[in-house]
């Protein structure tokens, strides 16, 4: 052997010809050939070592930071890898680790549902796969895959590792593996799985077999055939599936107004006819049943008796129960569901298209539009379906129930109409008619302006309106003006009732007497007052101090509605009473408008706004004259402005704190009251007294009405005949939009939160978003709509949401523990990936959480389990056992374990050391399937 000194030294950067020209000059002599990588299968070998030293050196928080992925549906498992060729062969080599291996440093939970499917299988944690960059992704040929484990097995032997490595074989549908494992000792341990499929015999379908499968299995590993009775660990999952929910056998919660459920057979009903929006579309359950998990814990078994005594078990003797959700797959992703959001959608086309025409009519006259969108395929129902939709909207017997219990409390910051008004109603018909296009409103629409004329014309109230109280200006200005005809309707029924009553009583008038006649008026001033009359008067009537007040002057009072307590009139020494006075007249948005614009162009001259305020302040004095016929100026002043009326300090009065019944009778002594007028009402030439001394003594039954019903009420008509399309359809998009959440707010479904903070969120978002559409200057291609268009994106999100929630919580109504819980898993799930960016189907397959049930909850999962039908009994001819309530487990999940220490004298016992004290798992069979299904991996350890 030559020293290193005189062998032929080699420069990097010499040339062929130069290397020859040495070679020829200088004599061959003996040196060292490094045989380590001298083949193409050494360097291969040496190439996995390399990338295996380069994993091993990097902490897992390295890893991370060189592309390492995490693998979905596992909670903390990432996965790195590395390419190689091999024989004009490409293969890949990946790294399954977790970032904190310390969690697990103790035994690997068999059932954990984080785990990778070669972790549950084999009982492994860190494994290596290596397999081709192929279409199938796996070794078909047996001696290559032999050979590609035996190069990772001696890369990991060089590196001194301990991790498991697997060869994926056979075809990809098998899910078949090779694999092996360095114990760190004298042991290896050697894994494959492979599948049986329609081959499985009879006996393979029970628990029995399959034990007596793993005994068969040691039995030959130690060649002793004998071996038959021993103690085996086992353990089981089994996973039940409930039937579908639109099957003909399906169970419906019904849940009645008092709160509580009853469960009845569907008989076609849908599952969803007793929510908010079933009046207006059937909504697709998104809960497509439910997985039920029951699981046996570890435990010894000896006899394939035993065996067969846990296959007869009912899985409510497992130790845990687990239930899981199962959503419908795509839900989203095949086309356009229908609800409130895909028609709000239209809805908000036929907005940008309303600023095509100047009248609605011209709309409904297609050759009267020169648009080609309204020209071409925009179908307008046929007359039926129109006169149908009419006379829900026009039912008789509906009338106008309280607004404030129709909503949101957030939802009266949006300008629309309340969800139980009539525009309201109109609206939400108008989604549903001819799928919301723009031709289809404005027929709508005309129809429904002529059907309000004939309720005017006909003096035939309103339905779903109000008549009384004040005009809702919070409101929008449709509804206002439908709130003002129903008050006009009402007012003009009455003056016509009372036209027919004052004919008919006529004569009965003129035969009467004059005391007769002044009795009739007492009886008119001691009526209870209603409750819209003015705060000005004091509706308790007392009758002590009428009978001491009763002088000749009481004969002519009219108009009374009670005495105003410690007021006297100045100059009869009287006590005051109040009067009836009219209601100040009821006006709409766009007439306080006017009003605005008067005082402005005017100023403090006598314009319309001052003439109005004149005839109420006339009306007022006229019926306090009428109540109080010795009454002066100063009088009126002191109980309809009292701010006017100043009053001397009296030290004397101050004194006293006593507010007793004998205050009435204290100011009577001490008469004259001490004050005067203000400043503002003692100026000469003041306006108060110049219509106090013109104005008769009149009570308010007697005056001329402020509002003028039939004036107003042609003017209101007048506004919907002539409004122009785009008014109309912005504020059909406010109230369809106000009425469609508050529509899904009426829905049920539980205590949920999440669910009360997201209708919170959606009612400010639409608030926001339609606020532009109030200001009346928007036009057709306005940033504004592409706004409502994003909006109906949020209105769906939320809509899905309580379509779950809803779902959800009637099927669990008596487990609302487990309602809120699945809910809220899936709402912080959805949540994420919708925060992601991600604006398609989140994929509602890919959630697949487990939830507890406890055991006061496994009767309420039990009952959903409904007996199969007569053509699902072919469920029963392959039984694996285990029934509940007749079905079958779709998935049978077993794992067959022996432990053993290495120092009990068996055929593969270490001699001696610490090691020999270790207990170690020296057999493993995991087995899953179902009964024409099997799937079976096997590990096991051995002294080679």
């Amino acid at each position: 052997m030559a020293s290193s000194s005189s062998s032929k030294k080699i420069h990097f950067d010499t040339t062929d010809d130069e290397l020859t020209e040495h070679e020829e000059e200088e004599p061959e002599v003996e040196h060292f050939d490094d045989f380590t990588v001298a083949s193409s299968w050494e360097r291969f070998i040496s190439e996995i070592e390399a990338v295996l030293r380069v994993w091993m050196s990097n902490a897992p928080n390295n890893l991370l930071e060189k592309g390492a992925v995490l693998l979905e549906d596992s909670g903390n498992l990432y996965k790195v890898k590395s390419e190689m060729k091999y024989a004009m062969k490409s293969y890949c080599m990946e790294f399954y680790f977790k970032t904190d291996p310390d969690v697990d440093a103790g035994k690997l939970a068999d059932w954990n549902f984080d785990l990778h499917d070669l972790q549950l299988c084999f009982g492994v944690k860190e494994f290596l796969v290596i397999a081709p960059q192929s279409a199938s992704g796996v070794v078909l040929d047996a001696p290559e895959a032999s050979k590609l484990l035996s190069a990772v097995a001696i890369a990991l032997s060089n590196c001194s590792s301990l991790w498991p490595a697997f060869v994926p074989v056979h075809d990809p549908s098998r899910k078949a593996y090779i694999g092996i494992q360095s114990m760190g000792t004298v042991f290896t341990r050697r894994f494959e799985a492979d599948r049986i499929g329609s081959q499985v015999s009879i006996k393979l379908m029970h628990l029995e077999g399959l034990y007596e499968l793993f005994v068969s299995k040691f039995a030959y590993s130690t060649m002793d055939l004998s071996v038959h009775n021993f103690k085996v660990r086992f353990a089981m999952k089994l996973t039940f599936r409930t039937l579908p929910y639109d099957d003909d056998n399906m169970k419906v919660a019904k849940i009645s107004k008092s709160g509580e459920s009853t469960d009845e057979m569907s008989n076609g009903m849908q599952w969803d006819d007793d929510c908010s929006w079933s009046e207006w579309y059937s909504a697709e359950d998104p809960v497509k049943g439910f997985e039920l998990i029951a699981i046996w814990s570890e435990k010894m078994v000896e006899s394939s008796m035993e065996m067969a005594e846990l296959e007869n078990a009912s899985p409510h003797e497992a130790e845990k129960w687990l239930i899981s959700l199962r959503l419908e797959e795509g839900s989203s992703g095949s086309g356009n569901p229908v609800g409130f959001a895909s028609q709000l959608r239209f809805l908000v086309d036929a907005l940008q298209m309303s600023f095509e025409a100047q009248f609605m009519e011209d709309f409904v006259s297609v050759e009267n539009s020169g648009s080609d969108n309204i020209k071409s395929a925009m179908v307008v129902p046929s007359p039926t379906v129109r006169d149908r939709v009419l006379k829900e909207l026009f039912i008789d017997g509906v009338q106008f129930s309280d607004f404030a219990d129709s909503g949101h409390k957030t939802s009266r910051a949006i300008k629309g109409a309340p969800l139980v008004s009539l525009f309201a109603q109109f609206c939400l018909h108008s989604l549903w008619f001819g799928n919301c296009n723009i031709r289809a409103i404005a027929v709508l629409w005309i129809e429904f302006v002529r059907e309000v004329r004939w309720c005017w014309e006909e003096s035939q109230l309103l339905p779903r309106m109000p008549t009384n109280g004040s005009i809702d200006l919070s409101t929008c200005l449709i509804n206002q003006k439908l709130q003002m005809l129903a008050i006009c309707i009402e007012r003009k029924c009455q003056m016509n009732e009372d036209y027919q009553d004052c004919i008919g009583s006529l004569d009965q008038i003129d035969s009467m007497s004059e005391d007769e006649s002044v009795v009739g008026d007492d009886s008119f001033n001691i009526q209870t007052p209603s409750d819209d009359f003015s705060g000005k008067v004091d509706r308790k009537l007392e009758d002590v101090h009428l009978s001491n007040d009763k002088e000749t002057s009481d004969l002519t009072r009219r108009g009374s509605a009670g005495i105003v307590d410690s007021m006297m009139l100045l100059k009869s020494h009287q006590s005051m009473h109040a009067p009836y006075t009219q209601e100040a007249p009821l006006m709409t948005e766009d007439m306080h408008e006017e009003r605005l614009k008067a005082v402005e162009a005017f100023g403090d001259s006598f314009n319309f706004s001052a003439q109005l305020e004149k005839d109420i302040l006339t009306s007022d004095m006229s019926a306090f004259k009428a109540a109080n016929p010795d009454a002066i100026f100063e009088d009126f002043i002191r109980w309809h402005s009292p701010g006017d009326w100043e009053e001397y300090d009296d030290p004397e009065e101050s004194k006293s704190s006593s507010s007793s019944a004998l205050d009435i009778k204290k100011s009577k002594d001490s008469w004259p009251p001490q004050g005067r007028l203000s400043k503002r009402m003692s100026e000469h030439g003041n306006l108060w007294r110049k219509l106090w001394n013109s104005a008769p003594a009149l009570p308010a039954s007697e005056q001329k009405p402020l509002l003028d019903p039939n004036r107003e009420g042609e003017k209101v008509l007048h506004y919907l005949e002539t409004l122009q399309p785009h008014e109309l359809l912005e504020q059909m998009v406010c109230t369809a939009f106000r009425a469609a959440a508050d529509t899904l707010n009426q829905t049920s479904y539980g205590e949920l939160k999440q669910m009360e903070t997201e209708m919170q969120q959606l009612y400010l978002t639409m608030t926001s978003a339609l606020r532009p559409l109030q200001v009346n200057r928007l036009s057709g291609d306005s940033e504004t709509i592409e706004d409502l268009r994003r909006l109906t994106g949020t209105h769906e999100r939320v809509e899905k949401l309580f379509t779950l929630a809803a779902s959800l919580h009637r099927k669990l109504l008596k487990a609302p523990r487990l309602s809120r819980e699945i809910f809220s898993d899936y709402y912080n799930f959805y949540v994420q990936t919708t925060a992601k960016g991600f604006t398609e189907d989140i994929g509602e397959k890919e959630f697949d959480k487990k939830h507890e049930v406890r055991d006061l909850e496994r009767e309420v999962l039990s009952n959903m389990f409904v007996l199969p039908t007569a053509n699902q009994s072919w469920r029963k001819v392959l039984s694996m056992g285990n029934l509940l309530n007749g079905h079958e487990p779709i998935v049978r999940e077993i794992i067959f374990s022996l432990r053993d220490k290495v120092n009990n004298g068996n055929h593969y016992a270490a001699p001696s050391g610490s090691v020999s004290q270790q207990e170690i798992q020296t057999y493993r069979m995991y087995i899953c399937g179902t009964s024409n299904d099997l799937r079976v991996s096997l590990s096991v350890v051995s002294c080679d």
